[in-house]
């Protein structure tokens, strides 16, 4: 039978639900929202959440907005429920294709429709083999991202990922694909010289796409903050390089925007910050306020010519759900209140107020590293002694068992997280003002300071 007494719902969640990314024989109790409000969530207790990470980096305009989602939906259900995008089209869609086209920066004007963030990689690499195809290079069949990034878990997204934990029990990878370093500055040599950063990382793929052959190499994938391993920000010069690097080679250079793009960095696409146009672009999660699933591949005029220009030229992908009228009329809405509600202006206005406070966090003696952009953040947690980095002890007794529990106590929802070094992550929705914004430090400063006293009291004798 239905569940319908609130409080039975934990134990029906660990009898029946399967959680993503989740230990589903721990014996905590699972944590159940069942609503929103501003930029805050409620469980079915009725306890309150500052939501520090917009529901895994999706809710951009929170949770104040579901009337008027509802009447676009509404309207959209009761005209056409459904019709998919396989060689025909609907009116939604097409809105939608063109008013990204209209958005997004340069000759990004070719839309392909997704269900979400993995989808929209695997399209992306789909894309980019038809490209070379059709201009007679077969052999690039490569592609080249960054250490620790993560770029999606289905079996093309995940020889992507740089996260060799999650790919280990899956066997070989889908695509060949070679991983350079990542640009995060703390604790390299060359740190804080960004120039020479920038030319060490630069010289480095140069020197991958030769050794590899650089005909053989179709895509080089990166995020423009590379969320996995800590909000990781290129140094003064990198995306230019990228571009340089690519348009030299042929390669096709895509940005991943699943999380950076739509609000996160203060721009519709996060790229935009580094004064580049890549070749095509991942998005999910931002794209519809994460009031419906939804991603999108974007591409060039260039990428998409040779779809044009041959009429017996099959592009050889689709999935079934991906342009639906409901998302689409859902996220139509959503690029409507981003413009009425100035989404992007108050991320770009809030952002120096939000690292300044932030940076007030260095004061811990466990917190290593600040490092972000926009409304994306991240803390480095380090122990005192060695080299700072947290052992794997330390990491299991602080990240998984202290810092989850205390952090709801404290009425706050952000992520510890070490797929490389061990961070906290925070990503407020993009409608917060300055008061919620301090509150937000503020009580990731108490969890913080406790965290330190239970890392320091938990060391593990000499």
């Amino acid at each position: 039978m239905p569940v319908t007494d609130t409080a039975a719902l934990p134990q029906a969640a660990r009898d029946h639900l399967l959680l993503h990314f989740a230990r589903n024989g721990a014996q905590a109790p699972v944590l159940v929202l069942e609503r929103g409000e501003g930029a805050y969530v409620f469980d079915t207790e009725g306890n309150a959440y500052l939501d520090g990470l917009s529901s895994l980096f999706c809710a951009q305009l929170g949770y104040s907005f579901g009337e008027e989602m509802a009447q676009a939906a509404t309207a959209q259900l009761q005209q056409l429920a459904f019709s998919t995008v396989w060689g025909s089209a609907h009116p939604a869609a097409i809105r939608l294709a063109e008013r990204l086209a209209e958005l997004l920066p340069g000759d990004l004007d070719h839309v392909f429709f997704t269900g979400g963030g993995a989808d929209s990689v695997e399209a992306a690499w789909k894309l980019a083999r038809q490209y070379h195809l059709a201009r007679g290079e077969p052999q690039r069949t490569k592609a080249i991202a960054r250490d620790i990034a993560y770029h999606g878990v289905t079996l093309g997204a995940l020889a992507l990922t740089g996260v060799e934990r999650y790919k280990a029990p899956f066997g070989a990878p889908a695509i060949p694909v070679t991983h350079v370093a990542t640009t995060n500055r703390f604790r390299a040599l060359d740190g804080e010289d960004e120039d020479a950063l920038c030319r060490r990382l630069l010289a480095e793929l140069e020197q991958t796409v030769l050794t590899e052959g650089p005909d053989t190499i179709a895509m080089l994938i990166a995020e423009p903050v590379q969320n996995s391993g800590g909000c990781i920000t290129p140094p003064r010069g990198y995306w230019p390089g990228l571009r340089d690097l690519c348009d030299r080679h042929g390669i096709l250079l895509v940005s991943d925007e699943v999380i950076c793009g739509f609000g996160r960095l203060g721009e519709w696409l996060g790229v935009e910050r580094y004064d580049v146009v890549p070749d095509l672009v991942t998005t999910a999660k931002g794209l519809t306020s994460a009031y419906a699933p939804m991603g999108a591949v974007i591409v060039t005029d260039r990428v998409a010519a040779p779809l044009h220009d041959d009429p017996k030229l099959t592009l050889m992908h689709g999935i079934t759900f991906a342009g639906h009228p409901l998302c689409a009329a859902i996220t139509l809405k959503s690029l409507e209140l981003f413009e009425r509600e100035g989404i992007l202006e108050n991320v770009r206005a809030q952002e120096p107020h939000l690292q300044r406070r932030l940076d007030e966090l260095r004061s811990l003696p466990i917190v290593g590293d600040v490092r972000g952009a926009g409304f994306f953040w991240a803390l480095e947690l380090v122990t005192q002694e060695g080299d700072g980095r947290l052992d794997a002890g330390q990491r299991e007794r602080l990240l998984r068992g202290y810092l989850p529990g205390r952090l709801l106590e404290a009425g706050l929802i952000a992520r510890p997280d070490d797929r490389g070094e061990a961070v906290l992550h925070l990503a407020p929705p993009l409608i917060c003002d300055r008061e919620v914004l301090d509150l937000l430090v503020d009580r990731v400063g108490e969890v913080l300071a406790d965290a330190g006293d239970v890392l320091q009291a938990t060391k593990e004798p000499a």
